[in-house]
């Protein structure tokens, strides 16, 4: 579920520009006046008291973690400035998002050795996947605020996914889990003909364009 391609939000990171310079876009992108909101299905209903985000899957430990809202609050922020790329080629330079840090979840809650993929779910049972690497690059985060405020419900309120190196899609919102996998598994619109990897500066749109190796079979 996302501002992307009716199903998750995100960005990808751009490097610094020269003051008064256009920023440099991925191939096929532009600038809108405004950043869309796009989605997939409803927008939930946020209740603290029975909200929670579950870490499960291969994690280290063998077992499944479950968070309350006031547990995700009291982890440690962290926040980044980057490019929010969407696969439908608008491109909304330098947005601030933040958030609890991925490299938070994976030192407190540790995957298995042999995770290779996670997958995001959200409410409704929407899902992304992305590579253990990409999850645990700097500045994936699981944002709780854009450009100083908190989420808005149509922007992924409480808790969504920001991936900087990847279309939008995969920065699902309204999160609920993270899932370890040891083997690669498509997520909702990656089964539905969207690229597995989803690298902007490679074009990766659609699953038509993958290599050998980039996804398993549809």
């Amino acid at each position: 579920m996302a501002d992307d391609q009716r199903g998750s939000g995100g960005d990808s990171a751009a490097g610094p520009d020269a003051p008064g310079q256009r920023p440099v876009l991925p191939p096929g992108q532009y600038i809108p006046r405004t950043l869309p909101v796009l989605h997939y299905g409803p927008v939930p209903v946020f209740n603290a008291r029975t909200w929670d985000l579950r870490i499960l899957g291969a994690t280290e430990s063998g077992a499944e973690v479950r968070l309350s809202w006031d547990d995700v609050a009291a982890l440690p922020a962290g926040q980044v400035t980057a490019d929010f790329h969407c696969v439908t080629k608008f491109t909304v330079p330098g947005i601030c998002w933040a958030g609890v840090p991925a490299t938070e979840i994976l030192t407190r809650f540790p995957p298995a050795a042999a995770v290779t993929h996670v997958m995001i779910w959200a409410d409704f049972g929407y899902s992304a996947n992305i590579r253990i690497a990409d999850f645990a690059t700097e500045g994936t985060l699981l944002a709780t605020h854009r450009d100083d405020a908190r989420l808005t419900p149509e922007h992924g309120y409480p808790l969504r996914m920001v991936v900087p190196a990847l279309y939008a899609w995969k920065s699902v919102k309204w999160v609920r889990a993270v899932e370890y996998l040891t083997a690669d598994r498509r997520g909702f619109w990656e089964e539905r003909g969207y690229h597995n990897v989803a690298d902007p500066w490679q074009e990766q749109r659609y699953s038509h364009q993958e290599r050998a190796g980039e996804g398993p079979p549809l």
